[in-house]
């Protein structure tokens, strides 16, 4: 919802060479130039949105029409058909899943978390139990409750840890608390490696444990990793939790591509790694699991003095999340297993991972095979376009992966995420030599963005 509020006003214009340029503000600039006596709270600046954010500049209304969208990563697929069907009937046969859920979810979904996950928590195994249901609530999506987690536990002047690349909206969640936020880069792969995975891009354990100070109070970590598709290995993550546990902060487990993870490589849960699981909280997202991102229904699972203030928070922001979807999503995960769903959709990805991977091989550029998430990070620096082409106002004064990723959609019609606006900007230039594609979409979109894209070989140097 927030990028729809952010949407940028547009005025087309046409320059020398007929590129279609839009000239955009910030969501900030436009309100503070037509409300001049209202100025804006400092935390609209502080939270980035004094300039457009990546996702509209790359959005369908700035690019051409018959440009492929492989930038952001949503589905051109809807859910299964038996999901559907079954939503439907429930909003018909209950009246009540038309209205307001208790804030912390429909007891429905609670239980069919409760099942599906506890068996995935080793720590639970272990003491033979199940996920109980104040060990749970159910968010308007995981976006939304990540930044109910941080409400509930940031006060303004604390730390915050990222490692980058991160997924933007951390950022501006974090910077509305008052928080602020302190960096950790994940070193990429050498140029030499021709067949790098996300096992080679590394965190250094001094760097991570540098970043600490007496201010820091959460840490965030997502794997699968978005945008590199690194699945942290139980080592890494181990080493991590170590120094989380040293300095007693609360940890944010973002691992809403959990049921993505390729090639047979094991999913860590953090919180089940020793003396975590009392300060993490897992996030999870029913719109990634079941391909219906515009459902916003997402959960949070951890101990209850972490789950209690963070479901007082959302109750705040949203009251409670969307009820006939929570219906819907209870429903997948009660079917799941029988109908071999996750299994099926992971095949599935899996062939999309390698359709597209495929052209990038015929190329011979150089990318992060994915072990995780949908999105591949490709090296880009090979690519020499033309220095003079002509860039909107938004781009300029960022990456240089900006420039190029505007040039891919507009001339080889294809569209694909800069990630230099995953790092802060003193690490921005390792993200510069990259695009991020989506390979979340059908084979014959994937063929079709591929063959565009083999138009490239003319500009490789």
């Amino acid at each position: 919802m927030s990028r729809l509020l952010f949407a940028p006003s547009l005025r087309i214009i046409k320059n020398s060479s007929q590129t279609t340029l839009p000239k955009t503000r910030s969501f900030a600039s436009t309100m503070a130039a037509a409300n001049p006596g209202f100025p804006l709270a400092t935390r609209m600046k502080d939270g980035g949105t004094d300039k457009l954010d990546v996702w509209s500049i790359f959005t369908p209304a700035n690019v051409p029409a018959d440009c492929i969208n492989l930038g952001q990563g949503f589905m051109n697929w809807s859910p299964p058909e038996w999901l559907r069907k079954a939503s439907h009937e429930t909003m018909d046969a209950d009246s009540m899943s038309n209205h307001y859920s208790h804030p912390r979810g429909r007891p429905r979904l609670l239980k069919a978390l409760s099942k599906h996950y506890s068996p995935q928590f080793e720590n639970l195994v272990k003491e033979n139990r199940e996920l109980g249901l104040d060990e749970i609530v159910v968010t308007a999506g995981a976006n939304c409750g990540m930044h109910a987690a941080l409400t509930a536990f940031l006060e303004p002047g604390d730390e915050v840890i990222l490692i980058e690349p991160y997924f933007d909206q951390y950022y501006a969640s974090i910077r509305f608390q008052g928080a602020n936020t302190v960096f950790v880069p994940l070193h990429p792969p050498s140029k030499d490696n021709k067949h790098p995975t996300g096992q080679d891009w590394k965190i250094d354990i001094d760097e991570f444990r540098a970043a600490f100070s007496p201010k820091t109070k959460v840490v965030i970590v997502n794997t699968p990793h978005n945008p590199v598709g690194k699945v942290f290995t139980r080592e890494e993550l181990t080493e991590i939790a170590k120094v989380c546990v040293e300095k007693n902060v609360v940890v944010l487990a973002d691992e809403v591509y959990d049921c993505m993870i390729y090639d047979g490589l094991e999913h860590v849960r953090l919180a089940t790694l020793p003396g975590m699981w009392e300060r993490t909280l897992t996030v999870g997202s029913g719109g990634k699991s079941f391909a219906a991102t515009g459902w916003r229904v997402g959960w949070l699972i951890g101990p209850p003095h972490l789950i209690t203030p963070t479901a007082a928070a959302h109750s705040r922001i949203v009251f409670c999340t969307n009820s006939p979807m929570q219906e819907a999503v209870a429903i997948g995960l009660e079917q799941a297993k029988e109908r071999r769903f996750f299994e099926d959709q992971l095949e599935a990805y899996k062939e999309r991972r390698d359709v597209l991977c495929s052209y990038f091989d015929q190329l011979g550029l150089s990318y992060t095979k994915p072990e995780g998430s949908y999105f591949v990070l490709v090296d880009m620096s090979p690519i020499k376009m033309p220095e003079d082409y002509p860039t909107p106002d938004s781009c300029k004064g960022r990456g240089k992966d900006f420039k190029l990723c505007w040039w891919l959609a507009q001339e080889i019609k294809v569209a694909s995420i800069p990630p230099s606006e995953f790092y802060c900007a003193e690490h921005a230039n390792i993200g510069e030599s990259f695009a991020r594609f989506a390979f979340c979409k059908d084979p014959e979109l994937l063929h079709a963005a591929g063959k565009r894209l083999l138009k490239l070989k003319e500009y490789i140097q």
